[in-house]
């Protein structure tokens, strides 16, 4: 079974080791853990995903390789010990649902009784809805399966159960939305700008200094309480968001990106702009006529040390990049590759975010212009992208 877990991770496209396969193994053998489901869940996971993205992936496997344990010979159902399912029983029950098993003939008479059904299960009893005769209950109740009730159900596989006893869902997902390619939500968006850090101790005393309590404890025979400062990210981003035209269609991806971003990044300056950065930026879009602000000041305001991270489709005339006059909302008296220029030329780290999927960028010759104009860093605007250009910001 377990050797059948890791192919099947494998297949999956989840990078798992066989070191990392041994040692879950030494990890059972020891029994570091106690027999359940939950502790092997958190256990396997911990040992064989390295990495958020493959999660979810984790999780399906996990799903459907104990779910085809509903389906095993009696041997295999065997394998499963009576006090492991015991001890989760009395772990999740009621003392009232307790009294009823005990009325019914206790928990060795409920294990008897799902032999009882395996066994007629292989030997193809099973009526047309797949729960035999309903184990010979006159109500036609079954205490077995996804649909059964009893207040010890052993629930494996379906999304829910009619009754909602079962003691553990063993394919419950937790986290869904977290491979490359989907598309993005906060928390998401959060994990992959998190890889974009510079950890210092900051503010004011407010944290436990551990090392050093024990050893200033240690050395004056009594406690000695220590404090410091808590860690905190440091780096500094420059946000220009692209808006109106053709980014109306991605507004939500941006919402989520920039409520993201706020919070991750706590020393964060943005500004919008529309199609192309040009001589001016605004950060009211209500007052964007009236209370522009001057880029030049801008990039001459914040240090060479920001990273700077533009938001936007690219999707434009290309003489909106590379002629004076080519901005569609005012005369520009330079073009905007030249304004992009400067930003390059002050920032060592400037990156491209594009909500376009990355499939259609060969199709619009202004995405391959601005491509150009920010260093070939321009990124799609999935985890996986988010993940690239925070490793190219880090750098």
């Amino acid at each position: 079974m377990f050797m059948r877990f890791f192919t099947e991770l494998r297949e999956a496209k989840v990078p798992v080791t066989l070191k990392e396969y041994l040692i879950l193994m030494e990890a059972m053998d020891k029994q570091v853990i106690d027999r359940t489901v939950d502790d092997f869940y958190y256990l396997s996971r911990s040992a064989l995903v390295k990495d958020e993205k493959n999660l979810d992936k984790f999780d399906k496997v996990f799903g459907h390789v104990f779910k085809g344990m509903e389906n095993l010979s009696d041997d295999v159902i065997a394998d499963i010990p009576a006090e492991w399912l015991k001890r989760l029983a009395d772990k999740f029950l009621t003392d009232e649902e307790k009294a009823q098993i005990e009325a019914m003939g206790g928990f060795e008479k409920l294990m008897e009784a799902l032999a009882e059904q395996a066994r007629r299960r292989k030997e193809g009893q099973d009526g047309e809805d797949g729960e035999g005769q309903r184990g010979g209950r006159p109500d036609g109740s079954n205490p077995f399966g996804a649909n059964g009730y009893h207040p010890e159900g052993i629930r494996v596989g379906q999304e829910k159960g009619r009754h909602g006893r079962a003691i553990k869902v063993w394919d419950k997902r937790e986290y869904k939305n977290l491979d490359d390619q989907v598309e993005l939500g906060t928390r998401n968006i959060k994990v992959a700008l998190r890889r974009l850090r510079k950890w210092v101790r900051d503010g004011s005393v407010e944290e436990l200094d551990m090392d050093k309590t024990i050893k200033g404890t240690a050395e004056k025979g009594y406690l000695d309480i220590n404090m410091r400062p808590e860690r905190r990210n440091k780096i500094s981003v420059l946000l220009f968001l692209d808006v109106g035209g053709s980014m109306d269609s991605h507004i939500k991806i941006c919402e989520e990106l920039f409520s993201a971003a706020r919070s991750e990044f706590k020393n964060m300056e943005f500004f919008y702009f529309h199609n192309c950065l040009y001589e001016g930026v605004w950060k009211d879009n209500r007052r964007r006529h009236t209370e522009k602000l001057n880029t030049y000041d801008i990039l001459h305001k914040y240090p060479h040390d920001y990273k700077v991270i533009f938001v936007g489709d690219a999707t434009m005339s290309p003489y909106e990049i590379t002629y004076p006059g080519g901005s569609v909302e005012h005369w520009n008296e330079e073009a905007g590759a030249v304004w992009m220029d400067r930003v390059s030329q002050i920032y060592d780290s400037v990156v491209w975010l594009n909500p376009t999927a990355e499939r259609h960028w060969d199709y619009t010759p202004s995405i391959g212009l601005m491509k150009q104009l920010v260093g070939d860093r321009m990124y799609p605007l999935t985890i996986d992208g988010l993940e690239k250009a925070m490793k190219e910001l880090s750098r």
